[in-house]
């Protein structure tokens, strides 16, 4: 029974310590409202409109935080990989990107750094931006301590450095879409702005790849003005389609924008 007893006050010291230090971390808000974690998600559509940002979701313009361009009407894309290794696939996208003379935002790990030193400064080289997406690929969600949170970015910059003899740009994308508000937060103290997405499909699967055709007609399908589209650049589908994608967009009358139209 003591020994019980004594368990149960060991756990409820616990629990009451994890509030304390999220509480502690969070400036405003319900005791633990800053730690909450959320999983991204939009209101997307097939009519080539502006996907909804849901009411639970909003607080998110309260940070430098993005989803789409929502300041504008043209039809511009902004085109997003994230990338955390190589199979072949990231050159050719690459390819095809230099092929239209297209941009885009790179948003990379420690790993493709250290084991794809020439493919990353080829993005840099090629007019791509090279973005944060942490060193290790965490659920961000789960991590409260800035310290913590600071270290997988600042990590990440100091190995891309190390390697490359550039600087990040300063724009980050939590993995798996995973973050809190205190996140957001931190991530802004850094000087990052936090990048999401209005469009992605399953693509991230090099075991179960998605149809070429139904693919490609899928994202151009739910294109839309001030579109930020989230890409696995590993992935067979989109290396076989990408050429194909990017000349769709054009015909549709889309010109690639820079993430860097967010900081002006």
């Amino acid at each position: 029974m003591k020994k019980t007893t004594a368990t149960l006050r060991a756990f409820a010291l616990f629990v009451a310590c994890a509030s304390f230090l999220c509480a502690f971390a969070a400036p405003s808000g319900a005791l633990g409202d800053e730690c909450t974690p959320y999983n991204w998600y939009f209101l997307k559509n097939d009519r080539h409109e502006k996907p909804g940002l849901d009411q639970g979701m909003r607080f998110i313009n309260d940070y430098d935080c993005v989803y789409l361009n929502a300041e504008t009407n043209e039809k511009v894309v902004y085109l997003t990989f994230d990338a955390g290794y190589e199979n072949g696939n990231v050159a050719k996208i690459l390819d095809a990107l230099k092929k239209h003379n297209a941009t885009g935002a790179f948003f990379i790990l420690e790993n493709l750094v250290r084991r794809a030193t020439d493919l990353v400064k080829r993005m840099g080289d090629e007019g791509h931006l090279v973005c944060n997406h942490t060193a290790k690929h965490p659920d961000m969600a789960a991590i409260t301590g800035e310290a913590l949170f600071d270290k997988q970015l600042t990590s990440l910059e100091k190995v891309y450095t190390e390697f490359t003899g550039r600087e990040l740009a300063r724009f980050y994308r939590p993995p798996k879409g995973r973050f809190s508000k205190q996140n957001l937060k931190y991530a802004q103290n850094l000087g990052y702005t936090t990048v999401l997405w209005s469009f992605a499909y399953a693509d991230w699967d090099n075991r179960a790849q998605p149809d070429p055709e139904k693919s490609l007609q899928k994202i151009l399908l739910h294109a839309h003005p001030g579109m930020i589209l989230l890409l696995h650049p590993t992935s067979e589908t989109n290396a076989a389609i990408m050429d194909r994608l990017l000349t769709g967009f054009e015909e549709a009358g889309y010109r690639f924008g820079s993430l860097e139209e967010f900081r002006k």
